[in-house]
């Protein structure tokens, strides 16, 4: 699995869980979802993903989306 898709993953399994845990826990964990989408728009913009450079360095291989 790429980079790319890993990054992707991770951003909807957060948005997920946040919105979960934001109706059975506690409404202050709708904060993190909107990190996230913050998150993914900084990224979209800046090409700056701390997530994916991580994943880098940890040895995943870069690679295209959808292939």
């Amino acid at each position: 699995m790429s980079v790319d898709r890993i990054v992707m993953m991770f951003a909807g399994f957060m948005v997920l869980a946040s919105l979960g845990l934001g109706l059975i826990v506690s409404p202050y964990f709708f904060w993190l979802t909107a990190f996230v989408g913050a998150n993914l728009m900084q990224a979209s913009v800046t090409g700056f993903c701390p997530a994916a450079i991580l994943l880098k360095k940890l040895g995943v291989k870069p690679g295209v989306a959808f292939t």
